[in-house]
């Protein structure tokens, strides 16, 4: 950023403070918004929620990001395998996640200041480029399945409707490429538009809010059709959500891990509170912040991922045949096993693909939003305009994974898993230490019972983390 930009967005201390090139745009709006949140202080809970409902925002893009391939794979390994006995864990994982999303939501509203900017100056540099930086790779690496999983199932359900099939492999892999490339673009537009002010910001987060819905809408079609049929088994569906069942065995535990760490992940806590500087918000909204992680993160994520476990759970479930783990389920593969095990066409191979696209396309341009903030921290460049833009396209040689994901996925997942899981709990503990940082935030530290409370969930959503990722470690090695 260049010196006058710089002077503007310092505080006293030096510390970079908001994203003015995001906000700067509506301050009549901003004004506004502050004074309906201080009007609903008064109000009783349910006055409250309806007030807030429509101002959400940032939780819902952190579901967009999350609901991707991971969660997809994960989901649909948990039914065939387990049928309902894993529901239980993807809420559990997302949970753990939203107490430390809550910390950096207080933090980053108390105070203004970038995080990157905070963790340089009250914990260590070290720390803030190991954050900036593997969020950047995390999610480079991650990109590459996102184009895959949307190119492959767009043209999965191009052949059910239309019925054509490629006269060669290499007509295959053109088609592949035209979806990519189509994908690109309109994920390109709309993350853009995310640096355009204030009605950019609103658009994006509504355009991702939709493909959430989408996705939930879509399983939901899928189970209750099969539902109608008598194919669900309510009593054992109930039951899942309870952890009664802890796998042992070497498959099972394989999918809890894979559930664990799709329900967030390093790129996910650099995001986060940049977001919510892009809106403008501050003390005032924090209690509509922590509504909105509820109701935009927490909720979505966990409705979306359990119907994708009981949609599969409830059709192609066979314990005998995934046990070994030498049989493959795309999301592909899992629509034909929906259409084989009875479901119509349109039910298994549209509806259902159109939900697993959802997921890919909200990953995708969450992806792009993410590599904007993060590389211009790391550059030193203001947020917003053409290198802003340029920035955002750091992924997108990530389009060739339509083609080379098959090839290269075997060997570059895992250790990309365990490089990016490790990282994870160093964003936890950095945001924890500055959660106790009474430099960093004065008069806003949360003291007495308060801090207690504070601390022993985020101790134990840290060490719940730790140790997941080293188990998955250890079966893998």
């Amino acid at each position: 950023m260049n010196k006058e930009q710089q002077d503007q967005n310092c505080t006293e201390d030096g510390l970079i403070k908001g994203l003015p090139t995001f906000t700067a745009s509506a301050p009549e709006i901003l004004a506004k918004e502050k004074a309906d949140l201080a009007q609903l202080q008064g109000k009783g809970l349910l006055t409250r929620w309806k007030g807030y409902f429509s101002k959400t925002g940032p939780g819902w893009l952190q579901s967009a990001l999350v609901l991707g391939s991971g969660s997809a794979m994960a989901s649909l390994f948990a039914g065939a395998f387990l049928q309902y006995k894993l529901l239980w864990v993807q809420p559990l994982a997302m949970a753990l996640g939203i107490v430390l999303f809550a910390a950096m939501s207080y933090q980053t509203l108390s105070t203004g200041v970038r995080p990157f900017d905070a963790m340089k100056r009250y914990i260590h540099p070290v720390v803030a480029w190991s954050w900036a930086i593997g969020a950047l790779l995390a999610t480079i690496i991650w990109h590459l399945p996102q184009y895959a999983l949307a190119a492959g199932m767009t043209d999965d359900m191009i052949k059910a409707i239309t019925g054509w099939e490629p006269s060669s492999p290499t007509s295959q892999t053109v088609v592949l490429i035209c979806i990519g490339l189509c994908v690109l673009t309109i994920s390109t537009l709309a993350t853009w538009s995310y640096g355009s002010g204030h009605k950019g910001v609103r658009f994006y987060e509504r355009t991702l809010k939709g493909l959430v819905w989408m996705i939930i809408l879509a399983f939901t079609i899928v189970i209750v059709r099969r539902a109608i049929e008598g194919g669900v088994e309510w009593g054992k569906l109930f039951k899942g959500f309870l952890p009664l069942h802890i796998p042992t065995d070497k498959r099972g535990v394989s999918i809890v891990m894979a559930a664990f760490s799709a329900a967030t992940g390093i790129n996910a806590t650099f995001l986060f509170p940049y977001t919510l500087l892009a809106r403008g918000w501050g003390k005032e909204h924090r209690g509509l912040s922590r509504f909105d992680l509820i109701t935009g993160m927490l909720l979505p994520f966990c409705i979306a991922t359990s119907l994708m476990v009981i949609a599969t759970g409830c059709t192609i479930y066979d314990p005998v045949r995934f046990a070994s783990g030498s049989t493959r389920l795309s999301p592909i593969e899992a629509a034909a096993m929906l259409e084989s095990a009875g479901l119509s066409m349109f039910f298994s191979r549209i509806i259902f693909g159109l939900g697993i696209v959802g997921m890919a396309l909200s990953s995708i341009t969450m992806h792009m939003l993410i590599c904007g903030f993060a590389a211009c921290e790391v550059f030193g460049v203001e947020p917003g305009g053409w290198r802003y833009r340029l920035a955002c396209l750091i992924p997108a040689p990530g389009v060739v994974g339509v083609v080379l994901w098959g090839y290269i996925g075997s060997w570059i997942a895992i250790p990309a898993s365990a490089i990016c899981g490790l990282m994870l709990p160093i964003a936890f503990i950095a945001f924890f230490i500055l959660n106790n940082s009474k430099r960093y935030l004065g008069k806003d530290k949360p003291t007495g019972i308060k801090a207690l409370v504070w601390n022993i969930a985020m101790l134990i959503s840290i060490g719940a983390t730790v140790a997941s990722i080293l188990y998955y470690l250890y079966s893998k090695i």
